[in-house]
C-alpha cells in the first residue's frame, strides 16, 4: 500500500483525465440503458407471471436469484474490468444481456400459447432472467464505478461521479416503468420486445463509441479486496444497513397504499406508481443537484442523507393518511439518494488503484444481497402487521444513522491526492 507521502508524490496526469471526461458520459449511458431495460420489465412481470401460469413465489425466487449472481459475480467482473479494460467487459456483458432476454421474451410467448409451462417454464425463466440476465447486469455498475475511481483525482469530482450513477439508475427506474406501463397497454409482449432492443442498443454504443484503454493503464492481477478490510468494511456495513431497510419496505409499497388508503386494485395500481415516481424524483434531486452542489465529503452525506431518511421512515410507522405516506416516502428517497454517493464513493478514497475494481464489485454485491434478504423478510413480517416490516425498517436505518454518526472511521477520510492511510 502507498504512503501518504508517495500518494501526494504521485503527479497527476491531467490529459488522461480530460481524455475521461466523455468516456464518463458513455459509461453513465451504458448504466442507464441496461437499468431501462431491467425496469421496462418490472410492470409486466406480475401479470406476465398470471399469463404463463407461474405462482407468486416461483416470480421472486427467479427475481432473488438474479441478486444472488449479483452477488457472486460482481467483484469478479469488477476486477475484470481492470484487466481486461471496460470495452471488453461491457460489451460481454451487454452480448449476454441482449441474447438472454430475447430468449427470455420468446420463452414468454411459449409460455403464452400453451406450448410450454410448469416447472419446465419455471427453471427456463430462472435460467434466463436469473442467471443469465443477473450475471449480466452485474458487470456494468461495478465497471462504470471503478472507472470513475480511476480517473478521478479529487474528492469532489469522485463523489460527483458517483452521483451521476445513482441519478441515470433514479432516471431509468422512472422512465422504465412509464416505458413499460405505456407498452404493456398494446400487448403484454411489447414491453418484453423492446428490453432486447433497448440492450441491443447498449451493446452498439460500447462497441462503436467507447474506447479501449492503453495497455498500460490496464492492471495485470487486480487485487481481491475482502468485505472484513479494515478500510472498506464500515461503509459496507452502511451501505447494507440502508439497503437492508429499503428492502423491508420497497417491495410492500403498493400494499401500504392499497391497505391504509383503501383503494380497489385499478386506483391503488395508479397511486402506488405515483409514490414509486415520488421516490425517484427525490433520488434524481438528491444526486444530479444536491450531492454535486454540496461538495460534501462522503461522512457528510452518509449522515445527512441517513438522518433525513431516517425521518422519512419514521412519518411512515403511522397511519396518519395519504400526505404524510407520500411524503414519507419522497423523503425516503431524497435521504438515501444523498447517502448512497457517500457509500459508494467513501471507500474508493481508502483503497489502492489495484484494488478499485475489486471494491466497486464489493459495493455492488452488498447492495445486493439485499434484495435476497429483505424482501422476503418484509413480506413475512407484513402478516403480522402493515407497522411491524416498517417499524424494523425504521429501526435498521435508526442503528446506520448512529453508526455513521459515531463510528470514528468516518473522520478525516483521506482524498484520492492523499491516499489511504499508512497500513
Amino acid at each position: 500500500m502507498k504512503s501518504v507521502e508517495e500518494a501526494r508524490a504521485t503527479p497527476s496526469v491531467p490529459s488522461e483525465a480530460s481524455a475521461a471526461r466523455p468516456e464518463i458520459a458513455l459509461l453513465l449511458s451504458a448504466v442507464f440503458l441496461v437499468y431501462l431495460a431491467q425496469m421496462t420489465l418490472n410492470p409486466i412481470i406480475a401479470p406476465l407471471s398470471r399469463e404463463v401460469g407461474l405462482a407468486e413465489w416461483q416470480i421472486g425466487a427467479m427475481i432473488s436469484i438474479a441478486a444472488v449472481m449479483l452477488v457472486l459475480t460482481g467483484q469478479f467482473w469488477g476486477r475484470r474490468s481492470q484487466s481486461w479494460g471496460r470495452k471488453p467487459v461491457l460489451v460481454a456483458a451487454f452480448m449476454l444481456a441482449t441474447v438472454t432476454m430475447s430468449l427470455f421474451a420468446l420463452l414468454a410467448w411459449l409460455g403464452m400459447v400453451g406450448a410450454i409451462a410448469g416447472i419446465e417454464l419455471f427453471l427456463l425463466f430462472v435460467l434466463l432472467r436469473g442467471v443469465g440476465f443477473g450475471t449480466a447486469i452485474s458487470a456494468v455498475l461495478p465497471t462504470a464505478q471503478a472507472y470513475i475511481a480511476d480517473v478521478t483525482s479529487d474528492e469532489t469530482t469522485r463523489v460527483k461521479g458517483m452521483a451521476g450513477v445513482g441519478a441515470v439508475q433514479g432516471i431509468s427506474m422512472i422512465a422504465g416503468s412509464v416505458v413499460g406501463g405505456v407498452l404493456s397497454v398494446f400487448d403484454i409482449l411489447a414491453p418484453l420486445i423492446a428490453v432486447p432492443v433497448l440492450l441491443a442498443g447498449g451493446l452498439i454504443l460500447v462497441a462503436v463509441r467507447l474506447r479501449r484503454e492503453p495497455r498500460h493503464r490496464l492492471v495485470e492481477k487486480p487485487a481481491r479486496v475482502s468485505p472484513l478490510d479494515a478500510r472498506v468494511w464500515p461503509f459496507l456495513l452502511a451501505g447494507f444497513g440502508m439497503f437492508t431497510a429499503l428492502g423491508f419496505i420497497q417491495v410492500l409499497i403498493g400494499f401500504i397504499v392499497q391497505d391504509r388508503l383503501g383503494l380497489g386494485a385499478e386506483t391503488a395500481g395508479l397511486l402506488t406508481g405515483g409514490a414509486l415516481l415520488l421516490a425517484g424524483l427525490g433520488l434524481i434531486v438528491a444526486q444530479a443537484v444536491v450531492v454535486p452542489r454540496s461538495r460534501w465529503s462522503p461522512a457528510t452525506l452518509l449522515r445527512v442523507g441517513g438522518a433525513i431518511a431516517l425521518v422519512g421512515f419514521a412519518l411512515l410507522i403511522p397511519d396518519a393518511g395519504p400526505a404524510p405516506l407520500f411524503t414519507s416516502i419522497l423523503l425516503i428517497g431524497f435521504g438515501l439518494g444523498i447517502a448512497t454517493p457517500g457509500f459508494t464513493a467513501g471507500p474508493t478514497l481508502m483503497v489502492d488503484r489495484d484494488e478499485q475494481g475489486g471494491l466497486a464489485g464489493l459495493t455492488s454485491a452488498t447492495t445486493g444481497l439485499t434484495f435476497v434478504i429483505a424482501p422476503t423478510a418484509g413480506t413475512a413480517l407484513y402478516g403480522f402487521g402493515v407497522a411491524v416490516p416498517i417499524t424494523v425498517g425504521t429501526v435498521i436505518m435508526a442503528i446506520v444513522t448512529v453508526f455513521v454518526l459515531a463510528h470514528p472511521h468516518f473522520r478525516g477520510i483521506p482524498t484520492p491526492a492523499q491516499g489511504p492511510p499508512p497500513a
